[in-house]
C-alpha cells in the first residue's frame, strides 16, 4: 500500500524549518534561480516538543550579525538538520523542497544531505500542490485555517533588503514567525484531518487530509491531478530539479526495493536507490 494511506498510529515529531535569503531578487514576480546564488541571512527552526524557534545567523570576528551566514554556518544547519532526522524528527516545511532546501544545498556544500533530507521531509505546500496541481502561499493555508499568518506588509522578499539595513530583529522575528506558523497548519490540519485555505476568489476551500501529511517521497507516488484547466500549470519537475543536478541520477521507483527516491543507473541498466546500491557494491 502507498505510504500514506495507512492511518498512522503515531503522532510525529516535527521539526519546522525556514530560510531567509541575503541577496535582494529584482521584479514583484520574484524570479530568483536567475539571481543565484542568493546566500542565507538567516534561518529558524522549531521542534513540535518546544515552544521557542532557534535562530541561525552568521557573525562577524568581532561577534557582531553577519551580513549572511558562511559556508560553515549553512553546514552547521544541515548537520543539525541531519541529528534531528537521526533522533526521530520529521524535518516540516511550507516550499522547502522548491526553495529553501535547494539554496541551504547551495550554500552549505552539502547537497547529498540536503537531497536526502529533501525526498524524506514533509513539504506541506508540495503535499498540497501534487494534490490539487497547483501550490497554496502560507498565508492563505494560515488564513483558512484561521490561524495567525504574516505580519501586515512583511514578506521573504523585503527580507533581504531589511537586514542589509541593519533590521536583524525584524527579519529574525519574521523568520521564526513562519516556522511556528508552519508548525501550527501542520498540526492543526492533522487534529482537523483537514486542510483549509483561502482561494485567490477570496473564498475558503479544502482538502481531505485523512492520514495526515506526506514526506515529498510519498507526495511523488499520488496520482497526477488533471490540469487541463490551467493555462500554464506548474510540473513536479519544477520543485525537483535540483535533486538531479547530478545527471547520473533520476527519481523515481527503485527496480529493486520500489521506494521512490534518487535512483541511478547500475551496469545492468536498471534504476536503484541508494540503499539497494550499497547492497549491490557489498555483495
Amino acid at each position: 500500500m502507498l505510504g500514506g494511506e495507512e492511518e498512522r498510529q503515531v503522532a510525529r515529531h516535527y521539526l519546522a524549518f525556514d530560510i531567509e535569503t541575503a541577496k535582494e531578487v529584482p521584479g514583484e514576480d520574484f524570479n530568483w534561480r536567475p539571481d543565484r546564488p542568493l546566500g542565507i541571512s538567516c534561518a529558524a527552526t522549531l521542534a513540535s516538543d518546544s515552544g521557542q524557534p532557534l535562530l541561525w545567523y552568521g557573525k562577524t570576528r568581532d561577534g557582531l550579525t553577519g551580513k549572511q551566514m558562511s559556508q560553515a554556518d549553512a553546514r552547521g544547519l544541515v548537520q543539525y538538520l541531519s541529528k534531528m532526522e537521526a533522533d526521530g524528527f520529521t524535518i516540516l516545511t511550507w516550499n522547502g523542497l522548491g526553495f529553501d532546501l535547494d539554496i541551504l544545498a547551495e550554500e552549505s556544500g552539502a547537497a547529498a544531505s540536503c537531497r536526502e533530507c529533501a525526498l524524506g521531509h514533509v513539504d506541506m505546500m508540495f503535499h498540497v500542490f501534487c494534490s490539487l496541481g497547483y501550490p497554496v502561499a502560507l498565508d492563505k493555508a494560515a488564513q483558512g485555517m484561521g490561524l495567525p499568518g504574516k505580519p501586515p506588509g512583511m514578506s521573504g522578499v523585503k527580507a533581504p533588503k531589511l537586514w542589509a539595513q541593519g533590521h536583524f530583529n525584524q527579519v529574525l522575528e519574521y523568520v521564526a514567525r513562519d516556522v511556528r506558523t508552519a508548525m501550527q497548519i501542520a498540526l492543526t490540519c492533522e487534529q482537523r484531518r483537514r486542510f483549509e485555505w483561502i482561494t485567490r476568489k477570496g473564498t475558503k476551500s479544502s482538502m481531505a487530509l485523512t492520514n495526515g501529511w506526506l514526506t515529498v517521497r510519498e507526495a511523488l507516488r499520488l496520482p497526477e491531478p488533471d490540469t487541463s484547466w490551467m493555462f500554464s500549470p506548474l510540473s513536479r519537475q519544477e520543485f525537483m530539479a535540483w535533486l538531479q543536478a547530478d545527471r547520473r541520477m533520476d527519481i523515481g521507483p527503485c527496480e529493486g526495493c520500489g521506494k521512490v527516491d534518487l535512483l541511478t543507473k547500475i551496469q545492468s541498466g536498471q534504476l536503484v536507490c541508494q540503499s539497494c546500491l550499497q547492497g549491490i557494491r557489498g555483495t
